[in-house]
């Protein structure tokens, strides 16, 4: 049987339309699907064997098929095949619809009697999707024109402000179900967890290392190891250079205009459970010894949750 495409075309067209269609389906981020899910590589070969196989079951069969032909069913065969497509009864079916052209042994009905020089003119009819596709449009216009002129329907742009009306209205609900939790300076508390620690660690490595060393022991920076601090020590101090930086040290960035209030009490929590550690290389000591007070009594006029102690 002859095939419109030969099997060299039609194996790796089946093939990029399904790996096309699986990229668009499937969610993988910046990296390709098969890449990123191994079983979307494995359906992918399993697919393309399955492929493979099928156009050699079919060519086995249509070349077994061929020698249980007789000689004149063969001729007939041959004789269909060597038709083009232009040619074939089912091109010339579908242009006909198409077309609704006239037949060159019928022309001489729908010659007119204009003669321009020898020239004669045919009144052959529009071709039908022609005149169904200009149908269309004005069914289209009229439309438009009732909806967008004398209903008042939005345009483009309104509805673009509309969307976005809507996403903002949208976006302000989210935060007001699930309000962002800040902590201040006065509120802030020591963690211990593993995983706060392990958060603070990660971050610390990512922004604090340049000036503080990777082990807190100092560079640019004043050592983060020792008793020995520039604005105070204790979670409440450290918290709030971290946030807002150091009145004692430009270069000391204010990290909560970047960082979640969050985030930096696990990087404050982190910092005091270098404490002691004395990294090698570590810098000398700078500023005030601080020293954390006993948690106050209940008679205590005033609560203090620490002091400074002269160096």
């Amino acid at each position: 049987m002859k095939k419109l495409f030969p099997s060299y075309v039609r194996v790796p067209v089946i093939f990029a339309f399904v790996l096309v269609a699986l990229e668009y389906f499937i969610d993988s981020g910046d990296k390709p699907a098969f890449v990123k899910y191994p079983m979307v590589a494995l359906f992918l070969g399993v697919f393309l064997f399955l492929l493979v196989a099928i156009e050699i079951v079919v060519s086995a069969v249509d070349k077994v098929t061929y020698h249980l032909l007789t000689d004149e069913q063969k001729q007939k065969l041959e004789e269909a095949q060597s038709v083009s497509f232009t040619e074939s009864k089912f091109y010339q079916t579908w242009m006909s619809k198409l077309t609704r052209s006239t037949a060159i042994e019928q022309e001489a009905d729908v010659m007119l009697d204009h003669d321009y020089d020898g020239i004669r003119e045919l009144d052959n009819v529009l071709p039908p999707w022609w005149v169904k596709l200009f149908y269309i449009t004005i069914i289209f216009g009229v439309i438009y024109l009732v909806r967008f002129h004398m209903f008042g329907g939005d345009n483009q742009e309104q509805e673009f402000k509309h969307e976005v009306e809507l996403a903002e209205a949208e976006l302000l609900n989210s935060k007001s179900a699930s309000p962002k939790e800040v902590i201040t300076a006065d509120q802030v508390t020591l963690l211990n967890d593993k995983e706060s620690l392990a958060k603070g660690q990660e971050i610390f490595k990512n922004v604090c290392v340049a000036c503080h060393g990777p082990q807190g022991g100092g560079v640019v920076g004043p050592n983060l190891t020792d008793e020995f601090w520039l604005n105070g020590g204790g979670i409440k101090n450290v918290f709030k250079v971290i946030h807002d930086g150091s009145p004692r040290n430009p270069t000391m960035a204010a990290w909560g205009k970047t960082l979640d209030s969050k985030d930096v009490q696990k990087v404050a929590s982190y910092v005091l459970s270098l404490q002691g550690t004395k990294p090698a290389g570590g810098k000398p000591a700078e500023g005030d010894k601080w020293t954390e007070e006993a948690a106050p009594t209940a008679d205590a006029a005033k609560p203090a949750d620490s002091t400074a102690t002269a160096k």
